[in-house]
């Protein structure tokens, strides 16, 4: 070889001065998996690597980034996060009929009859999550390399995010929440329907030869995205306890900290939450108080006893309060508001009436009614919002009921709503005592005599659970921090720390009532045996008791606040109170 030709070959191997140093290369294989000894070389020199006996963990991370962002990745324009990257295994799951199905599901059931804007639906959510989690995992992996996350954890991450909903039935949460409770025994929840849907979408479509294809390895990478879909609650270990063993098979303890990205039991921050929380204030009109890109850029992952955890800056406490509060005030304005609430107690009533009178078919024919869907997932398949048209339009003769309530529904006659109280401080009402209410509304006669009777099916009262996710707790407690000065240093930061102002309880029970009965002397009797009811079981006052039943109010002398502008809040009156109520309770368990 004479000096030209080899002065030649130093020139034709090394990069062009004018090529982009990064992410491109200059190579006549677009597509990566196709590339040689000689298209690799060129990569890593791209990338500051022209020894490859350099960092280890570097050479890790550039050889990462070809899977993370493959050249056929799918752009999609969403409303809330704009122009975002699919991976190209996350399409093929789209593009399928189990998945497409989501987009004939309301995300947010009944409130699209009150808010106009909440038409949006589980499809674009799921979408939406499948990114964020991408989001969350890919900026741990850029971060800190030394957790040698690969492109399987990715993958296996965003295509949980994809496939978290896949179970949601007729208008979401209706239907695992109050209409299968009522047709069938056991606590079957949406989770367990997202499982099965997810084996029969890789099974009918024969997915699995793709997912080799890409480089997930089964079963494993499948029982983690299960698990991450799952979302069982963290025991032994898995709390960093010690006290047993790792229970999850997906991943080994060493990554626990990738179960936290899309369904986080323990603190209940993850990206399921940020996502709904932007897209349902956005499409309700609600203000978003929390920012998720802040949280992006700040979490890392540190050592908490015996588990790796993702935490965020201390600085970041308060914003993490603020996403809690706008859950709350989300479930307040929107999914717990009296008119939604009555909306999906009269849907779930319809569709219990319809149960029995509705065939589909499923796997080999064989015919399920509404509720015997969640057992076979191709009948499942075809279950939707729908439903709600397909009785209305029918014109069966046992679907008569059913048909009036949807269409009373569609005009605008709703049951009427009595009132709200809530159970006195220290207590609360157990979930055994909830079928006993209509029949105690009705039997609370008051001192003054009623036009009219009413019964207990004439009512309809429903409990609601106001909290922070975590009944009783304060989820923050259950968050780890870092600090600037020691980022691997995780520490816990207390209520009393961060605000005076922040909540002092963080659950609280709203009891709301309705009647079925509309015409006026029904509503006024109605809400005199309510504001007696409420005497009698020592809740609190009514808003309008004053003046729905302004003989009874001054019967209760804690209710007689006159015109005084002073604080209502006082320990012994509220000790009296859950004194009084826990006596009422252990008086009707004896008289029963």
């Amino acid at each position: 070889m004479n000096k030209g030709e080899s002065s030649k070959r130093r020139r034709s191997s090394s990069p062009d001065r004018g090529s982009p140093k990064r992410g491109v290369l200059q190579s006549s294989k677009s597509n990566y998996q196709e590339w040689d000894v000689e298209d690799v070389c060129r990569f890593l020199r791209m990338h500051g690597l022209g020894n490859i006996l350099g960092d280890r963990l570097k050479l890790i991370k550039c050889i990462n980034t070809l899977r993370q962002n493959p050249i056929d990745a799918k752009v999609f324009n969403d409303p809330i996060h704009g122009h975002i990257e699919m991976h190209p295994l996350l399409v093929r799951i789209i593009d399928t009929p189990q998945f497409q199905r989501l987009r004939f599901i309301k995300q947010l059931g009944g409130v699209y009859f009150v808010y106009p804007g909440a038409s949006h639906n589980r499809f674009e959510h799921s979408i939406g999550v499948a990114h964020l989690a991408g989001q969350l995992v890919k900026a741990l992996c850029g971060r800190q390399p030394e957790l040698q996350i690969n492109h399987r954890d990715i993958l296996c991450v965003q295509i949980a995010g994809l496939c978290h909903d896949l179970g949601h039935g007729p208008f979401s949460h209706l239907f695992d929440g109050k209409f299968i409770p009522q047709r069938r025994k056991g606590n079957w929840k949406h989770e367990d329907a997202s499982l099965a849907m997810f084996d029969h979408l890789i099974n009918t479509n024969g997915l699995e030869v793709v997912l080799l294809s890409y480089g997930l390895v089964l079963p494993e990478d499948v029982e983690f995205i299960k698990e991450q879909i799952q979302g069982r609650p963290t025991k032994g270990n898995a709390a960093g306890d010690g006290s047993e063993a790792w229970p999850y098979k997906g991943r080994t303890q060493e990554k626990g900290f990738l179960y936290e990205i899309v369904a986080n039991k323990r603190s209940g921050i993850d990206v399921d939450k940020w996502d709904y929380f932007a897209r349902d204030c956005h499409h309700l009109g609600i203000r978003n108080n929390f920012d998720f890109e802040r949280f992006l850029k700040f979490a890392r992952v540190c050592e908490v006893g015996d588990m790796k955890r993702i935490c965020t800056r201390d600085k970041e406490v308060g914003d993490l309060y603020n996403m809690f509060h706008t859950r709350n005030t989300l479930h307040r304005r929107a999914y717990q508001h009296r008119v939604v609430n009555i909306i999906e107690s009269m849907i779930t009533e319809a569709l219990v009436l319809a149960d029995p009178h509705i065939q589909i078919v499923g796997k080999n024919k064989e015919k399920y009614t509404i509720s015997e869907s969640i057992e076979d997932m191709e009948a499942y398949t075809k279950l939707t919002d729908n439903i709600f048209e397909q009785i209305l339009n029918s014109s069966k003769p046992e679907l008569q009921k059913a048909r009036e309530i949807l269409n009373n529904i569609i005009c605008r006659k709703l049951y009427k709503w009595i009132g709200e109280t809530q159970p006195a401080p220290g207590t609360k009402i157990d979930p055994e005592e909830f079928e006993e209410l209509s029949d105690e509304v009705a039997a609370a006669f008051p001192s003054t005599p009623l036009d009219v009777q009413l019964c207990a099916e004439d009512f309809i009262v429903n409990v609601v659970r106001m909290d922070y996710g975590m009944k009783e707790k304060n989820p923050i407690n259950k968050m780890r921090f870092y600090c600037k000065s020691d980022p691997n240093l995780a520490i816990k930061i207390r209520k009393g720390q961060v605000s005076q102002m922040l909540p002092v309880r963080f659950t609280e029970q709203l009891i709301q009532v309705y009647c079925k009965k509309t015409d006026d002397q029904s509503v006024q009797a109605a809400q005199k045996l309510f504001v007696q009811w409420c005497i009698n079981r020592d809740f609190t006052k009514p808003r309008d008791g004053d003046i729905v039943a302004p003989e009874l109010t001054p019967l209760k002398s804690e209710w007689n606040s006159g015109n005084s502008d002073s604080d209502d809040s006082n320990p012994r009156e509220e000790l009296q109170s859950s004194r009084r109520a826990n006596s009422y309770k252990s008086k009707t368990k004896l008289f029963q």
